[in-house]
């Protein structure tokens, strides 16, 4: 009986060591893509090696897939939408209505981070980089620089509201957390990070000018046109979060609209290899998470426990993607306490690595639509610069806040 159990011990260490390998080796092909195979194939040949070993079966992983569903069908249209929008005109002509002044960069990166915390970060990154791009080419400016706001700060300024991202949602909802607690307890690292990051994006870029504007023409109609669609959507991502709708659905809506008035729908502009790859990392986080004794890495006590907290957080945010993680972590979760370091770094520490969150790699398409291309290893140089003397000030703020 004794060598029974030890060998079936043994043979749950075995298939735990292969899950978290199986993980891994996901996250190593997204980034080598071996022979030019598509960002996709590796994770989702992982997930296949899983379901023929029987690690997970057919049924857990739909339902892990089906945990995301919201989001991922928000990505579907949220491309297809900024280019719609574009089709109007809105973006250009927005663009030509600003004034390109010394302190440009900052006002777009403080209105942007404030587009992060009252709306969400899917607005800022869908609404935004298009028109910060289009700014940048009106200006002469550095139009990589610009496009960099938006993605940056949905990592850095997301953690202060509940509706800021849907990491927020979703730990809220497990955990009964209100608004109030976040302000006390992640608006000023979120603060922090935002302003840290600022400077760190300064020291990156060189704004400009480094070129002559470019006076695009600009239809007369755009913005009668296209702004009560950008409003439709700012108040229904804000109150569709009270009122239970999610915002794939004011999307959807939006897309359908604006679709309308330009008389086409953008479909092969739906990000399509986005939604596979985080398909497939919520099924291997799913098949992984149970041997990671995320008890024992979240739902600890003292400063060495949310450092911890936040480091584990971040590091396997950047493994795998940190809405899968957040999802897994707060689980395991009992109290309130250990979710704010969750946070930070699920949020923050996302910043690193571009498949880390679904708001970056939603950004790569939407300002490749704009003649922006961004590897993930130029990511990661950009935002290692920026994001980790901000996530180290807001470690430190939540550390010592007094709370």
């Amino acid at each position: 009986m004794l060598s029974s159990a030890i060998q079936a011990s043994g043979r749950h260490i075995i298939a735990a060591l292969f899950e978290i390998l199986v993980l891994l080796l996901a996250s190593v092909l997204l980034w080598l893509r071996p022979l030019g195979m598509p960002a996709w194939l590796g994770p989702w040949g992982c997930v296949v090696a899983l379901l023929a070993t029987t690690s997970i079966s057919a049924g857990d992983a739909a339902s892990s897939i089906g945990d995301l569903a919201s989001p991922l069908l928000f990505l579907l249209v949220a491309v297809p939408l900024a280019v719609t929008l574009d089709d109007l005109g809105v973006f250009t002509a927005i663009a030509a209505r600003l004034d390109g002044g010394r302190h440009l960069a900052a006002g777009l990166w403080w209105f942007a981070a404030a587009v992060v915390v009252v709306f969400n970060l899917d607005a800022a990154v869908v609404l935004l980089t298009p028109l910060y791009i289009r700014i940048a080419r009106r200006k002469g400016l550095n139009a990589e620089a610009l496009a960099f706001q938006p993605a940056l700060l949905a990592c850095l300024a997301s953690s202060a509201l509940p509706v800021s991202n849907l990491t927020n949602l979703i730990a809220a909802e497990r955990l009964g957390l209100s608004v109030g607690g976040f302000l006390t307890n992640l608006a000023v690292p979120s603060f922090l990070a935002t302003a840290i990051g600022f400077v760190g994006w300064r020291m990156v870029f060189r704004v400009g000018p480094i070129t002559d504007g470019v006076d695009d023409p600009v239809d007369g109609r755009a913005l009668a046109r296209g702004l009560p669609i950008i409003v439709f959507l700012l108040v229904g991502f804000t109150l569709g979060d009270v009122a239970g709708i999610p915002p794939w659905m004011v999307a959807t809506a939006a897309l359908g609209w604006s679709s309308a008035l330009v008389g086409r729908v953008h479909s092969g502009a739906v990000p399509r290899a986005v939604v596979a790859i985080v398909s497939a990392l919520s099924v291997l986080v799913a098949a992984a998470a149970p041997h990671l004794r995320m008890e024992r890495l979240f739902d600890t006590s003292g400063h060495l426990g949310a450092l911890g907290g936040v480091a584990a957080a971040a590091a396997m945010s950047n493994v795998a993607n940190n809405l899968p993680v957040t999802m897994a972590a707060s689980a395991s979760l009992h109290h309130a306490a250990p979710v704010w370091p969750l946070l930070i770094g699920a949020n923050i520490g996302s910043v690193f690595v571009i498949t880390a969150s679904l708001s970056t790699m939603l950004w790569r398409d939407v300002a490749a639509r704009e003649g922006v291309h961004v590897t993930g290893a130029r990511w990661t140089s950009v935002a290692t610069r920026v994001g980790g003397p901000a996530l180290i000030v807001a470690t430190v703020a939540l550390l010592f806040s007094p709370v």
